[in-house]
């Protein structure tokens, strides 16, 4: 086990197990701000830094499969 134990974002938040049933994540989702800095748990931004719409990384190989993302601030 590395010296920093990597923990799921949704599970520190405790959106796990207060919002949602514990699962297993099938794909990987990424966010970021001005193609470099990630949107992670705890993250601020200046408002200089969120002008422009973030972009969204969905993995997946299957174009046929829909997801909603919802943001809250």
């Amino acid at each position: 086990m590395p010296a920093r134990e990597q923990r799921d974002p949704l599970a520190v938040a405790r959106v796990i197990g207060d919002v949602l049933d514990p699962f297993t994540r099938s794909i990987n989702l990424r966010v970021t701000y001005g193609g470099n800095r990630e949107v992670t748990n705890g993250c601020e931004f200046k408002p200089s830094q969120i002008v422009n719409q973030p972009t969204v990384d969905v993995g997946g190989d299957d174009m046929r499969t829909l997801f909603t993302l919802v943001t809250i601030f």
